[in-house]
């Protein structure tokens, strides 16, 4: 029997469209109380060091607003840990970032940055937030993950999802069975594997379809298609998609 595949939206890019202008309007509260009413699991945010969608005093509102788990999206910094520890979302998503970059571009060096990320981990896990982190599915920073004690990770689907705009069907191939095998070894090992990056209406259910993964967070497309068809329809068809899949 498949694991019941829950369905995390980001509304990162709500706040994005509110920021260009200044003011309250979209309010990304909005967004997550839509999300809840149509069927999502799960509100995912992510507080940028720079403050280019969500802002600090989001968290709480969207926290009020729904009773959905909160998701926070951070960088590995003591100031994003400090604000974690404040609002005590689910779950904690430890997440590259780079100022320069556009959107998140591939997944956290759990290997490489170990020490670094170790004491962050323990802290959260200790204040009871869910600790995931978002690496790319390679079976090195699943031991790193493993090795750290994170309960969770999302596998960056960012390369699968290029390779289908690009119409690259072996690579698209073999992105898919990468993610699936160690979305596998996941859960062999205990961590409870989630997927998001990139994902669309197009793409999305070969992904939904590996039986191991529990979550995907998907995020700028459902806003996209938002603008045309309304955040609730969205929502809905990318849940009916994930459904099918299983």
């Amino acid at each position: 029997m498949p694991t019941p595949l829950r369905l995390g939206v980001n509304i990162d890019h709500v706040a994005t469209i509110r920021n260009a202008r200044g003011g309250d309007h979209p309010d990304p509260v909005r967004a997550a109380e839509i999300v809840a009413a149509v069927g999502g699991d799960g509100i995912t945010a992510h507080l940028r060091e720079d403050r280019r969608h969500i802002r600090d005093d989001d968290l709480k509102r969207i926290q009020d607003a729904t009773n959905l788990p909160l998701n926070l999206e951070m960088a590995a910094t003591d100031e994003m840990l400090e604000i974690a520890l404040r609002h005590k979302p689910h779950a904690a998503c430890i997440v590259p970032e780079k100022r320069e970059e556009r959107t998140t571009e591939g997944g956290l060096d759990a290997a490489g940055q170990h020490n670094r990320i170790a004491p962050i981990v323990a802290r959260l896990t200790d204040a009871g937030i869910r600790v995931s982190l978002f690496i790319e599915a390679e079976e090195r920073q699943l031991d790193a993950a493993l090795r750290l004690g994170a309960p969770v990770v999302e596998f960056h689907t960012g390369e699968y999802a290029h390779a289908h705009l690009d119409g690259d069907r072996d690579l698209m191939a073999s992105e898919l069975k990468r993610i699936s095998d160690m979305a596998a070894l996941a859960a062999k090992n205990g961590i409870e594997p989630h997927a998001g990056h990139g994902l669309t209406y197009e793409n999305v259910q070969p992904i939904a379809a590996i039986p191991q993964l529990a979550e995907l967070n998907i995020g700028h497309y459902l806003m996209g298609e938002a603008i045309f068809v309304g955040l609730e329809n969205a929502v809905r068809k990318m849940r009916e998609l994930m459904d099918e899949a299983r």
